[in-house]
């Protein structure tokens, strides 16, 4: 497997380009570089049927958020509110994500 360059991280809000979320936005939850792919918050949603078992007794219909392929999504940005492509920028000495709309710093210095 080959590691692929994300554009977000956890935490991101993110826009779905495409799919039947299309539009919808939501926060990463999780992020796959080895496989290319990202769980967004409330989107890409399955229904996936269990048999009882020690974690789920009932068993049941449960619900889920599934990965999606990192590319059918768009960075939102926290200053201007739009979806943006990521710039890379060096600020004190260190790389840093920035919007391309606005140019403002997305990654917070810490």
């Amino acid at each position: 497997m080959a590691f692929v360059k994300l554009n977000v991280k956890k935490g991101d809000t993110v826009v779905v380009l495409s799919g039947k979320d299309k539009g919808k936005q939501g926060k990463v939850v999780a992020a796959m570089p080895k496989h290319g792919k990202v769980v967004v918050e409330g989107v890409n949603k399955v229904k996936r049927h269990t048999k009882p078992n020690q974690k789920a007794p009932q068993g049941g219909i449960l619900v889920k958020e599934m990965p999606m392929h990192a590319c059918k999504v768009m960075l939102v940005c926290p200053a201007c509110s739009k979806a943006t492509r990521v710039a890379h920028k060096e600020v004190n000495g260190k790389m840093v994500r920035a919007c391309k709309k606005c140019g403002e710093v997305i990654d917070q210095t810490k």
